[in-house]
């Protein structure tokens, strides 16, 4: 195993304690929130918590990119984030698209999210498939 440098261990310690807090927020919303709940102030701040921690992974995605001294890992972290936001984008826009021409059952917004999660997943793939030809072309 590679060794890891200390900007890709504070990146892993901050996702991985993000990621906790961020379950355990959804399910704790999910237990005091009842389904069909008026809007009341209680209630969104329930339902913003989760989003705060998704702003939480995204700093600490910026910061890794910045604190990343290594320029070859800087691209192939930012080509992962490319990728799944081209596939965010690709998705949420075109099936936009189709809801607007066609009776199709919405996209729940709550998905962009986790659709992006994926796409770094997918990126993750394209770098492992492709990063160093690439990158050296």
């Amino acid at each position: 195993m590679a060794h890891k440098s200390p900007a890709t261990r504070r990146y892993m310690r901050v996702h991985i304690a993000l990621s906790i807090l961020y379950v355990a927020l959804v399910l704790l919303a999910s237990r005091f929130v009842p389904d069909d709940a008026a809007p009341t102030p209680g209630v969104i701040l329930w339902a913003l918590l989760p989003g705060l921690v998704v702003l939480g992974w995204i700093w600490n995605m910026g910061t890794y990119l910045f604190a990343l001294e290594d320029e070859y890992i800087r691209m192939l972290e930012t080509r992962k984030a490319l990728v799944a936001t081209a596939l965010v984008l690709g998705i949420s826009g075109g099936w936009g698209l189709i809801e607007l021409f066609a009776d199709v059952p919405a996209l729940p917004v709550f998905f962009i999210f986790p659709i992006w999660c994926l796409g770094l997943a997918l990126g993750q793939l394209v770098n492992r498939l492709t990063g160093h030809r690439q990158a050296c072309a």
